[in-house]
This record gives C-alpha cells, structure tokens and sequence, in this order.
C-alpha cells in the first residue's frame, strides 16, 4: 500500500489522540461516524463505523490499559483490545453508555487510573469500565466543558468552559471520589492546555501547560499541599515576543501563534536516537553538540511557530522548583524552516490548528509531530531533533510524511481524468473533493486539491484540466465549477432538457488540441443527447480578458430508439490520446458505450464539427452477449467490454471489435460484483479491476494460447481490505502509472502499482534469479501479454502454420548455437540475430528453395554446421535446453519448445516426400502425440490438422506414418485420433484402410470375437468373411443363432426385417454399435448412421461407414454433412468443420467463403451460435494460411472468392493480425498486413447463358447477379497479380457456348470434372443448353473467332512468372 486517506477528521479540540501502550505507538481519531486507528504514517489497523449516524465528537486513549472510547453527542462508546499476543491487533466493542441527561451534550472524554472514564459536558460524571460500566460521581457545571483532563497520576482534573478565563482544578480527596477544587485565573479566554508527561512508572509532580488568547504560555505547578492553592504559577512565555521578524516586509506581520510542549521522556528519547544517527554519518556535528548540552539540563521544550515557518523553542529546567532561577527558562534556538501547511483563505474555526508529538523507539526513534488542521486535515511530521532544533539557518526542518484526510460520510462514486492525475470523488450527500496525484519521495500520493460544497444532487461528474474545473450534471441543470482554489465556486450554470432521463456524461475527444475549449454530452434513456461547449481560460491567465470560465449549449442529436435500452456510461479512457484524430471511422477511439436488457452491447464514438456546431457519431461495433438483464457492464476506448449479469456472480470479458468472447468466470460464495474499472499500459494493453464488496481482484489480458488453450485473461493481483475496514466498497479508480485507488466508507486507500511475481496468482511469468520478485504492473503485462521472442514455441508453431517452415529451422539453429554457450542468468536476445525482414514471406520463399536445393545435392556431404534441425540436432538441442532456464520463458513454455523442436526433426527426415499442408499435419500429429500423456490434452487431433491433411497432396505418407504409429496394427480409436477417415479423399485407399481396422478389431483381443469387426465388414459389404468368423467363434454363446442369421439373403424383405428387429433388441441393450451393424445389415444405412452419431457419439464413425458403404456422393452421407456437420459447425463457429463439410458436398465455393463469411449466413434457415461459440478459442490465425491456399486453387474457389465483398476480406485481415498480435507474434502480423494481396476487381462479361433474372448484386462486382457470377468467365489472370501457374477448372462451361478466345484463355489450365450442383441458390450452372431469347428462340451460334498469337507477357503470366 502506498498511502491511506483515511478520512476527514472531525473539526474538534479532542478528535484526535495519541498514546503508547504495550509498546505500541497508537494514533486514534474520529471522522463523521468512524473511528479509525493507525500505528504509522501509512499503516491503518482498524476502522470502525457505528450503527448510527451521529458524527462522533471526541476520542480518548488510556495508555495503562489500550482501551479507546468515543463520542458523540449522547453516548460514548468503550473499545477494548484483543489480538495482540497473535500479532493482529484490533478493538472491539465493549458496550455503549447514554448519558443520564437526554438534553447533555458530550464534549470532553478522558481516562483516570483504575479503568476510570471522565465524561464532561453539562456536568462531569466519573464512571467506572472495569467489567461493566458504573457512574462513581458526578457534578453539574456552570458552563459546559470544553477541555475536562485528568493528570498522569488521576489525581488532580483540570477543566474550562467555553469562552472561560478560568481553570477549575479539581482535587481528588479519596478513592471513593470526593474532591474539591481551586481555580487558576487568566486574564484571556483559555485555548489549550497540557498536562506533563512522565515515562511509565516515573514518580513526578504534576504540571499543566495553558495557553490563552493573550497569547502566552503559562507553567502551573503544585502548591501547598495542605493549602487552598492547589498549583500555583510558576512561569510564562509570551509568545508574540519568541518570534520577531527579521526582515521589513510590506504589510501587517502575522500575529497568530501556534506552541507545543515537548515532554522530557520524549526529548530524552528523540536525543539518543540523535547520536545513534550521528555515530554513522561523517561530518560537522555542531547540531548534535548542541542538542546534547541542552538534553544534560532534563529540560521540556516549549516550540512556538508561526504561519510563515518561523520557531523558538525555549527549555524549561527544574520546572516545578520552589526558587525558579532565571535560567530555567532559556531559548533552545530561533529560526526558520518549520513549514506546517497552514489552511490558505481559512474561515471560522479552519484556522485552528491541534498539535501532538510523540517520540517512540517503535517508530524509529525519530521526532514525530502530528498537526491536526480544522479544515480537515493531519499532517505527519517526522526528523531528527538535532535538526529541528539546528540554530543554522534550514530551509526544511521536519519532512511532511503524509497528510491523512478524506471525507466524512461513504464515498459514492469516484471518476478520474484521461491520465488518472486527478480525480473527483463524492459522498451520497453530495459532499465533493478533487484530488491530485503526486509523486513524493515516499511514493504514489493523493493530495486534496479543492472541497466541494454543494446542497443539490450530483447526478454525473466530470473533470476538467487535471482537476482545475469540475462539471456536475443535475437531473435540470449543468454546472460549471472552478476547483482550482482550496474551496471550489461555482463559475456557471445552465438548464437543459432532454426527452427521457440523463444516464451518463460524456466527453467528447477535440479534433485537434485546444486549451480553452471542451464538449461534453449526455445520452438520455430515449436516445435522444444535449451537448455543451466549455469554454476555459487559458492556464496562466486568471485574471485576463475572457478569463471567466462558462458552458454554452452546443447541440442536439438523436441516436435513435431507447427501446429496451438499459443504460448508457462513459468508457473508460485508455492510453495516452485525448485528441480525436478527425476521422470519423471505425478506427476512432470510443467515447460511450450503451447496453440493452437483452444483453446487446454497442460502442459508440464521436466527433466535434465545430463550423456545424453539431456531434457526429458512429456506431462502432455491436456484441449479442445473450446475458440477459446484465447488472453491469464497463468499457474501454480500446474496444474491450466487462459485462456482470444479473446475479451479480458471472463475469465475461468481450473483445467488441471481433465480438469476441474474451474470458468467462463465475464467483460463487465470493461475494456480488460492484465495480468494474479498466486501465492500460502505455502501449495499450488491457488491465481489468473487478470490485466486490471487500475486496478488488486486478486481471490482465494475455496472450492467445492456442497451443494449450489457455485462458486470455489471468488474476495477477488481489487486494482485500475487510482487515483495515469493514465498510464495503463505494468505488475504485486507476490512477496514473498503473496506481490504484479504493473509495471504501470515508476512506480512500492508495495502492502501489507493484506485483509481487512469487505470488502463486501468476505462475507462468518467469523472473530471472537476479531480479527483484517485485515487478510493475506495467512491465507483468507487458510480459503476459507483449511481443513474443522468435523461440518461443507459439510463434514457431503460426511461422510452421504460414508455411514459414525455413525460418523455423533458421530459428532453431540460431537457437541452438546460442544456447551452446549459455548459463543461467546470462542475457538472451529475443530476436536471436534476425531481423523483421526475415519473416516476410517473400523472403521465406527464397530460403525455401534454396534449402531444397542445398538439401538435394550438398547436404549429404558437407561437414559445416547444420543448417537445418534434423533428429541429431534436435536432440542435442533439447539436451541444451534441459539443462538451464530459458529466459522469457516459463516451464510448460520450455518443455512445448522442446516438443516442437522433436517433431521439427522428426518432419524434416520426411521433407521431401511431403507437401506443405503434409508437412503441417505431420508436425501437429507428432505433436500431439508426445502431449498424450498430459491430463488436458485433446483426444483427438483438431479440425484444423484434419484440414490441412484433407487438401495434402501426399495423402499416402500419411497414412503410411499413421500406421508406422500403430506399428502396423490400426485400430479405430487409432484412426479416430489421427482424424484419417475424415481427410483421406482416395476411396480405395479409404476401404483399404478400415478393412485392416477391421481386421485388427476382429484379432485385437485373445478371443477374437466377431463382435467387434462386424459394424466394419457389413459398412465394407463383406457379409462372407464375417459369416467366416463366426463360424469360427465357437467358444461364443451367440455363434449358433449369428450364424445361422447371417447365412440368409438379406435382400429379401423377410430377412431384413429379421434383421432390423434384432437391431431394435440391441438397441434396447445399449448395445449400440452391434444394433448398427445390423442396421446396415438390413440396408437402412441412414439408421446405423444416426445410432452412431447420436447414441454411441461418434461422429468421425458415422461418416466413415457412410463413406465406405456408399462413397462420396450418396445421399445418406451429403444428408448427414448438410443436417449435423454443417448446423454443428455454425452453432460452435467452427469455420474448419464448416469449410470441410462444404468441399466434401462438392460446394467449394461455400468451403472458401466458410473461411470469412459469418457461417450463419451460409445455411438456411440461418442457425443461431452458442455462447461459447463466441469464445476466442474457436478462432484462428491460421484460417487466413487456407484462405489463400484455396481461393485461387480452382475456379468454383474463386468464384466464392469473389463473393466475399472487399469489407469483408478487409475486416478478415485485419482481424487476422490482430489475433497474431494478441499471441505475441506483431512479426507474422506487420508481414501479413504487408503482403496480403487482394482480389483484383474487373468488369465481368456475363454469358449468354445466364439467366436474366438473378438473385441480388454481388457485394464484390455491383454490376453482376449471382447467376451472372456463375456463368462468369473467370481469368485468374486478372484476380491476382501474384497467382500459382495452376488453376483447376472445376466449373460446369459447355463447350457449345465458349468462343476461342476463352480457349485460349484456358490453355495452361488442368481441366478436372465438372461439378454438377444441384443448389439452385449458390451453385454451378445447371443446363448445358443455350439460354432462351426474349421471343422464346434460342440463341443462334455466333462463329469461332480467329486464334491469334497471344503476347508474350501473357504466356510468361500463366506459368507464374
């Protein structure tokens, strides 16, 4: 903690009270209905509020017992100690007492020997607390008391009335409490009195210290014991005389005075403390020697200051003596230096100032002086006695620790600046306070900058100019105030109306820097906005012409329907802009963000024109979070939302530019959830502070983890304050440098932006031995969450992804010549060597060819240092890497690097017999293979890898490695795993296949039952061999029947439905992949399908016996890809699902749209995703890589190519780079941005077979149909500049219709089977016919035209050069 407001102290002679007991220095005070006890400058034990709300007035510590009571009005309060032996100090309360009297006013507590309390008002009453409270004697007085205190020993009471010139000594007779009194006469009304001090235990006669408005000290000490005269004088200070000026200045000189008494326990303490100091420091020591001779004469000192830090402190020796010579009284030293932060323009009582000092050697020793001021606040002083009593001149003789203030009833609401410099906070009766950050040699402080008194309701707030002006919204009015003095003023106001209620103020970002001027909005529950120009005076200029600041209104605007709207709030700035950069886009920072009761979140951003004086605004992004009636929701200008339901118990965390489930949690038994407060670091990454009612819990965002699926948000921090006080939190704020500020009760409690990184909250950050285990929330964030070092195995796995595979191995070897040298502790360059240069794709693809090149003539005989990681380097490598740290890396960070380095290896004996998408799927399922034993991992291999296998062009190394896995012995959950049967395209190869799964099914157990095999021969049509092996199973009870059953014709309809029936049977025994064995036993193929899809819940066996039992194209097998694939693949928004269900329908152009079109949008009806199928996990950087690779592989891809509309591609890359910026790789992103090329686009000439009514315009050509776009005559040529020199003509083209030159045009280009699509909405063209004319004719021929040699540069064009 860095520093603790702990409120406003009450402006009272006894609010405060200090004391020492057990060895503990106790600092105690009242503040509105709180008592709050601290034991340091910024070190709070407890706070305690009472059940009413009556301010407390008084406070009282007894220093014999640690007891503490309090007051207020009408009953005091007693509060004993507990916790001490178990160190955890805290009080509780003993009980309350009402006075006698209902119309008495407490106004004076102290304690007496034995547990006595005095209590005076009206009248003083002695009561004993012993174990239960008990009045021992009371008398009335003639003026209510103002100051009633006993002596140290409780012998003697000293009491005044208000306004009183007289002291009434009370004398204590017996123990029974009689006592007489004396009076000691003033000629001035009495203002303070003291009472000396002794150590504990020390026998001393009692002396009183009083001070009076004639502005001296007076010293009373006893008198005759047996006599009338109870203390007598026995001397005086006048304190105008102590401090003279020394200089002429203009004007009157100040003549208020302010004195203290130091007790001699206190200087005794505070000088061996001095010389203790003194015997480590080298120097002049005249202070020291002069504090010494003075501490040999046992003096008190008696300080007077004035306003302008002027002191005198006078000794007093042998106070109490009979003969008092003339050098008792002596001065210790005058000067200046004494700089106590008196009010400025104070009024009435403001101008009081209480001291108390205090010197413990629990707090070091040192001098401490506390300065209780009425207008609100205690200042704590702390230094070296010498130095205060240095009689060389010093600027500064007490350095100002900390100043402890606050409010005085519960913070409502708390709202910061852009920076978090300055803030306004404000209690539920409207009471308000600017605060100031400030940087002090003793850390991160809130200063008090201005006190707002106000009597109307705040309903919003706003801060201008780091805390000069304030602006409140009332439920009629806004108003304008000037904060930059101690007292705020109202500097205007203004009416408004607005059709609904207002929710929110707003400020608008200026379209360029402007000192003087500010707009700010409100949005009421209708949608309809006021707006306002403030106009301020420039900084410096108070005075000058146009000084005055005021608030003119500016404009009106409607944001359309209030319907079901739940509330709009301003979000929460982040970063450093405050300048709106004049374009009003989707790239501009948001300024509002608006939530409905059907959980729909909008982001909201705006612009000034000021010529128009109007707003403009942009609707940014809108978020369908299907929480209903969310409680609360917060944002950030960064486009990242919190949003807490109803319960008050969920939290999600939404990326609203991606409409992106970030993070989901939910707090059972933790408590509600209050607040929401965002921040970032400097470079804009998210930090999330969620308050509950006793404690905050600060997340940060980190990176996206899809090599482990780890969560995008991770708790960091947590910070609980029901140990300092019991009132539940009112709000919290981000101050500026990742500081934190807690309103709680009257409290505000400052937290440093340190995180402890030994903390178990975050045990993938990693700090290297010799760095501190505390690290700045920026810099933790930063590492969470920032720029990935190029080993680091996420960043390897998107390079291998983008087909980087070069860099990989480039990586590595840079790696592994580094890390022969290295040793804990040692620095490692991040970059490794390389450049950014060196992950353009460009770039890449030389190194490629190079490598092949290298590797297929020299490798096998150059002796030089690898180039690439094969087996013998990866294992050296990983050797490496198990015997040291790595750094930036955490340990399940390392062992996935030396995974991936393994399966580089392994991948790279295989390099030359596979393709790249071979090459990625190898790695993946090598990779997954070695994470099997972790308890998480995946099952089996993702949609993803199955993908990247299905468009391999080396499907039979493949499958060759897969069964080398196995050792030759393939069962299903083999196949399962490695996804085979969905991504093999070769049907012999497929039937191959699972008649070896079948076979070692049958033989995978020692009694070789036919059971086990029989769903796999029946799917192959091999009812023969299974009637073999049943025959053979004579050891099986169902032999006999089985196979007198499967002996019969089943294409007679008595045996299929025998066979059908047994079907049932099996099914009613949850047996249910034998039930459908016998499904497909009696032809009902869809029936087994579905048993296995949805009973035994195997959907890759579904569509393995689909495929094998009717190939590709039956319709049992396209029904079941169009009513579950598909519809799961949207409802999960699982775009590699979605993208192989329509290649394998031969819809190649939805394949590729899937990859970047909402998926909802390419079904009907349209389904509706789950919440989950919004979560960042189900998306993907690699999405782009398939993108690419398949929009320019065939003419039906580049047809669904061309139906995404360029927004859209826009918004898919740039989407895509910034999921690569999330994972840390900014490297694959800046490359990606950089050489992404898009679709060109052309003016296409529609065939004279398409049809003349078409379905509406294509978003990418305006002038064409949808028919026209499939009777397109594509030119790959003119789509991409940098194309392959391979494009697959997979679209339907009748030959009848297509003239010369688009033979031409198609030389060069494999021809592959023609697609026959029987969607009418989105498919090829149907007919081969030419199309009809208006009058019903057909079309006459048109004559081939003429071959013509074709230009150079177009022939070097089609094969890619």
């Amino acid at each position: 903690m860095r520093a603790i407001l702990p409120g406003r102290p009450q402006a009272e002679l006894q609010a405060v009270a200090t004391g020492l007991w057990e060895g503990h220095q106790i600092i105690g005070y009242v503040s509105g209905n709180a008592l709050v006890i601290l034991d340091g400058a910024n070190s709070i034990l407890q706070t305690t509020y009472h059940e009413h709300d009556d301010d407390l007035a008084t406070i009282a510590l007894d220093e014999g017992t640690g007891k503490i009571a309090t007051a207020s009005a009408s009953a005091v309060h007693i509060y004993q100690p507990y916790g001490k032996d178990e160190g955890d100090l805290k009080w509780s309360l003993q009980y309350s007492l009402a006075l006698d009297n209902a119309n008495d006013t407490i106004t004076t507590l102290s304690w007496g020997s034995s547990e006595e309390l005095l209590v005076g008002g009206s009248s003083l009453t002695l009561y004993s607390t012993r174990n239960d409270w008990e009045k021992i004697w009371s008398k009335p007085l003639a003026n209510c008391a103002k100051y009633a205190q006993f002596s140290h020993d409780a012998n003697l009471i000293a009491t005044t009335g208000k306004y009183d010139r007289l002291v009434k000594i009370w004398r204590r007779l017996s123990a029974e409490a009689h006592f007489d009194y004396s009076y000691l006469s003033h000629p001035a009304t009495i203002t303070g009195m003291h009472w000396r001090r002794p150590f504990k235990g020390q026998s001393v006669e009692n002396v009183l210290y009083t001070i009076c408005c004639d502005n001296k000290v007076r010293i009373w000490v006893p008198g005759d014991t047996h006599g009338l005269l109870v203390l007598r004088l026995w001397g005086q200070i006048d304190l105008l005389e102590s401090i003279q000026p020394r200089s002429v200045l203009n004007g009157n000189h100040p003549q208020t005075r302010y004195a203290f008494i130091i007790d001699s326990r206190d200087f005794t303490i505070a000088t061996e403390r001095a010389v203790e100091e003194a015997e480590q420091v080298d120097g002049d020591q005249h202070a020291l020697q002069h504090l010494i001779e003075v501490a040999k004469r046992s003096p008190e000192a008696c300080v007077v200051l004035d306003e302008r830090g002027n002191m005198s402190a006078w000794g007093l020796e042998n106070v109490g003596s009979k003969h008092r010579k003339a050098t008792d009284i002596f001065n210790i030293a005058h000067g200046e230096g004494l700089r106590i932060h008196f009010a400025k323009e104070p009024s009435g009582l403001e101008k009081n100032v209480q001291f108390y000092n205090f010197c413990e050697p629990q707090l070091g020793g040192r001098f401490t002086l506390l300065s209780h001021h009425f207008d609100g606040r205690i200042e704590w002083f702390e230094g070296g006695l010498s130095q205060l009593f240095d009689p060389s001149p010093i600027t500064r003789r007490l350095q100002r620790k900390t100043v402890w203030t606050g409010h005085s009833h519960p913070i409502r609401k708390v709202v910061r600046t852009a920076s978090g410099r300055a803030l306004v906070s404000r209690t539920g009766n409207s009471e308000g306070i600017v605060w100031a950050q400030k940087d002090t040699r003793n850390g991160t402080t809130l200063a008090r900058h201005s006190t707002i008194k106000i009597s109307e309701h705040i309903h919003r707030m706003w801060v201008l100019r780091e805390g000069d002006y304030t602006v409140f919204l009332h439920h009629e009015s806004i108003s304008l105030w000037d904060t930059r003095g101690p007292k705020a003023v109202e500097a205007a106001r203004l009416p408004y109306t607005v059709k609904g209620k207002a929710l929110c103020l707003l400020h608008i970002p200026e379209t360029k820097e402007h000192e003087g001027r500010v707009h700010l909005a409100t949005i009421s529950s209708e949608m309809k906005g006021v707006a306002w120009e403030v106009k301020l005076p420039e900084v410096g200029n108070d005075t000058g012409a146009g000084s005055a600041p005021s608030i003119h209104g500016f404009s009106t605007f409607d944001l359309g329907s209030g319907d079901d709207l739940a509330f709009v709030l301003p979000v929460d700035p982040a970063g450093t802009d405050t300048v709106h950069p004049g374009f009003l886009d989707t790239f501009a920072r948001d300024v509002a963000i608006s939530y409905t009761k059907s959980g729909v979140i909008k982001s909201w951003t705006a612009r000034v024109d000021v010529a128009k004086r109007k707003l403009e605004w942009l609707l940014t992004s809108t978020v369908e979070t299907s929480v209903e009636n969310p409680f609360l929701v917060s944002g950030t200008s960064i486009r990242k939302a919190a949003l807490v339901d109803a319960e008050k118990t969920s939290l999600t965390i939404w990326n609203t530019r991606s409409a992106q489930l970030e993070h989901e949690e939910k707090f059972d038994g933790q408590g509600e959830i209050g607040d929401l407060d965002w921040s970032s670091t400097p470079d804009n990454q998210s930090i999330l502070a969620v308050g509950f009612p006793h404690k905050v819990v600060i997340y940060s965002q980190l990176r996206y983890d899809y090599l482990d699926a780890g969560p995008s948000w991770a708790h960091i921090k947590e910070i609980r304050t029901r140990d300092l006080t019991p009132h539940p939190i009112g709000d919290s704020v981000w101050l500026g440098g990742g500081h934190f500020a807690i309103g709680t009760g009257h409290q505000l409690f400052v937290l440093d932006n340190q995180i402890d990184v030994s903390d178990n909250l975050i045990p993938g950050l990693r700090v290297p031995k010799r760095q501190s285990t505390s690290l700045d929330i920026f810099t933790v964030v930063s590492r969470l969450n920032g720029p990935l070092p190029v080993y680091h195995p996420q960043l390897l796995i998107q390079c291998i992804l983008s087909g980087k595979i070069a860099l990989v191995h480039k990586v590595l070897i840079n790696l592994y010549n580094k890390m022969k040298f290295f040793i804990d502790g040692d620095d490692l360059d991040s970059f490794l060597g390389l450049s950014a240069d060196d992950f353009s794709s460009e770039q890449d693809i030389g190194v490629n060819t190079a490598r092949k090149e290298m590797r297929s003539y020299y490798a096998d005989f150059s002796e030089a240092e690898p180039d690439v990681v094969n087996t013998d380097v990866a294992h050296s490598l990983n050797g490496l890497l198990t015997r040291c740290q790595v750094p930036l890396l955490s340990s399940r960070e390392q062992f996935n690097l030396a995974d991936i380095i393994e399966c580089v290896g392994v991948v790279e004996q295989h390099r030359r017999s596979l393709d790249d998408n071979g090459t990625r799927f190898l790695l993946f399922f090598r990779e997954h293979l070695l994470r099997a034993a972790q308890p998480t991992r995946q099952l089996n291999i993702s949609w993803r890898e199955i993908i990247w296998a299905y468009h391999s062009t080396s499907q039979d190394v493949l499958v060759d490695l897969v069964s080398r896995h196995t050792h030759g012995r393939l069962l299903w959950e083999d196949a399962k795993e490695s996804g085979m049967f969905m991504w093999l395209t070769d049907l012999t190869t497929l039937r191959t296949q699972f008649e070896n799964i079948a076979r070692n099914e049958y033989t995978k157990t020692e009694g070789k039952n036919p059971v086990d095999c029989s769903l796999y021969y029946l799917a192959l049509k091999k009812k023969a061999v299974l009637v073999g092996l049943w025959r053979m199973a004579t050891w099986n009870r169902e032999r006999t029947q089985t196979h007198k059953l499967l002996q019969n014709n089943f294409n007679e309809p008595r045996w299929r439905t025998a066979a059908l029936k047994n079907a049932y049977a099996l099914l009613g025994k949850h047996r249910y992949e034998y039930a459908a064995a016998f499904f497909l036993l009696a032809g009902q193929l869809k029936d087994a399908v579905n048993v296995l899809a949805t009973q035994v819940g195997d959907t890759q066996l579904a569509i393995a016996v689909a495929r094998v039992y009717e190939g590709d194209e039956g319709p049992v097998l396209r029904s079941f890809i169009e009513d579950r694939i598909i519809p799961q693949a949207v409802r999960d928004s699982n775009r590699w699902m979605a993208s192989w269900g329509f290649w394998m329908l031969n819809r190649k152009d939805k394949a590729v749209r899937a990859l970047v079109s909402p998926l909802e949008q390419l079904v009907s009806p349209p389904q509706s995703p789950n919440l989950q199928s919004k979560l960042f996990l189900t998306d993907d950087a690699a999405l782009i890589v398939l993108y690419k690779q398949l929009r320019d592989k065939s003419l039906q891809t580049l047809r669904g190519a061309i139906m995404v509309s360029p927004k859209l591609e826009w918004d898919f890359v740039l989407h895509t780079a910034r999921l690569y910026q999330r994972m840390g790789c900014d490297l694959l992103a800046l490359d990606l941005v950089r050489t992404w090329e898009f679709l060109a686009s052309w003016q296409p000439r529609p065939s004279a077979h398409a049809p003349a009514n078409g379905s509406p315009l294509s978003p990418r050509y305006p002038g064409a149909t949808t028919a026209d776009l499939r009777a397109l005559n594509i030119d790959p040529r003119r789509l991409l500049r940098r194309r392959s020199s391979l494009v697959i003509a997979d679209l339907p083209s009748p030959l009848q219709n297509v003239s010369m030159s688009q033979l031409s045009l198609r030389n060069g280009i494999e021809e592959e089977e023609a697609v026959s699509d029987g969607d009418s909405g989105d498919g090829g063209v149907r007919g081969t016919r030419p199309a009809p004319t208006a009058n019903g004719t057909k079309e006459e021929k048109k004559k081939p035209t003429m071959i013509s040699e074709p230009d150079p540069n177009s022939l070097l064009d089609s094969f890619g050069f």
